[in-house]
């Protein structure tokens, strides 16, 4: 049985549950609604819950659950004779899969028949033939440890499924059952329903922080396997990025962080004046025409893939950068040589940012009383006086913010700097050079066949839940300013 079939017949169990819970209820008031505690459709509605929901978690636990625990047992019975050298056992349980999941395709494409995938004594060249034939991406040709590995494979995950199946049809029928024979009219179903749907809105919200957690957890336990294997000095305090999986590497963060720092620089001086200047236009100058047709198009520029931005960071921008500044160019500077640079990949993420800073701003000047603006305008000064000596201070603290959180987006980006930046670490000054930032550097440390038992692997690890720390703490520290603003006028 397909899961959706499973999700389906447990849909249908809980429409069922409602009607017979509903029809109880009022069999046991005679017919008279106004006998009941509750209203008919809440006596439904425990049937049906109690019904769907212990059922689907039951669903969700086991999911997440059998396939680490096959993953335990068959990778236990691989032999340590099977691990050729510069393997692992985890990249040895890949090819594992591969083939289960190979034998799976072969037999529905009619290559193979249940019995021969099942036979433990098939000829391993003419198998992997086969599994070749049906389209099936293998690494290599198949081994007698391998297939025996994956026949067990398929035949535990086989019956976990339908042994799921068979607990989660008997969970909900239980639950079904139980909740339909307390279905009386003193049963207070109303009180029942709305606390389970409380639980349910409490899980959903546990559910991001939970998910938090799993995310720090996770970096954490492989940046301590990281610095394990290599010198926490040599991470925060050297001064050389030269990774090398041969060894000897030099895996410094700070040339990483320094590129990171610039290049966000460069786009905050790009995004901050052009995104408050709209701002403060669109709130004090423009009419309401004219902020309806602006704010949404401006605010466009936020919808937009930071795929596009890169892309047009290394066709159009980039160009144009060095036909101005690079040798030949129209200034004939000879400054710029490539393309990929410092100011490149500023710009590009300047112009993305400015939705960030000008709808923040906006709404953060649109927050300051009216009564202030009145107050400088009736004391004489001019509307831009106004603007500058009233407004904008009052809404400072909340304009800082904005331009926090903007920073904080701009030193998690990755897209434009991957394609317009550069893959240079080092120290310097010079805007038109190249260079590299944290995110290019986790995903070319985990791009390609990489070995998660590696210094040069596990340090985009390191790198990640360095930059989260970063942008957690400028992410905080700018809602706090926000949010104290905000109880000023509130």
């Amino acid at each position: 049985m397909a899961l959706s079939w499973l999700l389906l017949i447990l849909l249908a169990l809980a429409v069922i549950g409602y009607f017979a819970g509903r029809s109880r209820a009022l069999a046991s008031a005679d017919g008279d609604a106004r006998a009941l505690h509750s209203l008919p459709s809440y006596y439904g509605y425990n049937v049906a819950l109690t019904a769907l929901i212990p059922a689907l978690g039951i669903l969700i636990i086991w999911l997440l659950a059998q396939p680490l625990i096959v993953e335990n047992t068959v990778s236990g019975m691989i032999p340590d004779t099977a691990i050729s050298e510069g393997s692992d056992r985890g990249l040895v349980m890949s090819e594992v899969r591969r083939v289960a999941y190979g034998l799976d395709g072969a037999i529905a494409s009619g290559l193979l028949s249940e019995a021969q995938a099942r036979n433990a004594d098939a000829d391993v060249q003419a198998l992997t033939q086969s599994l070749k034939d049906a389209g099936q991406v293998l690494t290599q040709d198949i081994s007698k440890p391998i297939l025996l590995a994956a026949q067990k494979y398929r035949g535990i995950t086989s019956t976990g499924s339908i042994a799921m199946q068979m607990a989660v049809l008997i969970v909900a029928l239980v639950g079904a059952a139980l909740a339909y024979i307390r279905t009386h009219k003193e049963f207070r179903a109303r009180n029942v329903v709305e606390q389970g749907i409380l639980a349910l809105l409490l899980l959903a919200a546990s559910i991001a922080i939970l998910t938090t957690v799993g995310i720090v957890l996770s970096m954490l336990f492989e940046t301590m396997n990281f610095f394990q294997l290599h010198s926490w000095k040599d991470f925060f305090l050297g001064s050389t990025w030269a990774p090398n999986f041969r060894g000897g590497s030099e895996l410094s963060i700070l040339p990483l962080l320094w590129g990171t720092l610039y290049i966000s620089l460069v786009a905050l001086l790009v995004a901050v004046p052009v995104g408050l200047f709209a701002a403060i236009y669109l709130s004090e100058y423009a009419t309401g025409a004219t902020r309806s047709i602006a704010k949404p198009l401006l605010e466009i520029l936020a919808g937009i893939p930071t795929i596009v931005y890169g892309l047009f960071a290394l066709l159009t921008v980039g160009p144009a950068l060095v036909s101005l500044f690079g040798d030949g160019g129209a200034l004939g500077l000879g400054w710029m040589a490539s393309s990929n640079a410092v100011l490149t990949a500023g710009l590009v993420m300047g112009i993305m940012l400015i939705p960030f800073v000008s709808s923040l701003s906006d709404d953060i000047i649109n927050a300051v009383p009216q009564s202030m603006r009145d107050g400088s305008l009736g004391l004489g000064a001019t509307k831009s006086e106004t603007v500058r000596q009233v407004v904008l201070p009052a809404a400072l603290p909340g304009i800082v913010g904005a331009i926090l959180l903007a920073a904080s987006r701009a030193i998690g980006e990755t897209m434009i700097v991957v394609m317009a930046a550069g893959a240079i670490a080092k120290f310097s000054g010079n805007p038109f050079e190249a260079m590299t930032t944290i995110t290019t550097r986790i995903v070319s440390q985990l791009t390609g066949d990489t070995d998660f038992a590696s210094p040069e692997t596990l340090v985009a690890f390191a790198l990640g839940l360095t930059l989260f720390i970063i942008t957690l703490g400028l992410n905080i520290f700018a809602l706090y300013i926000v949010r104290k603003y905000r109880e000023q006028y509130e």
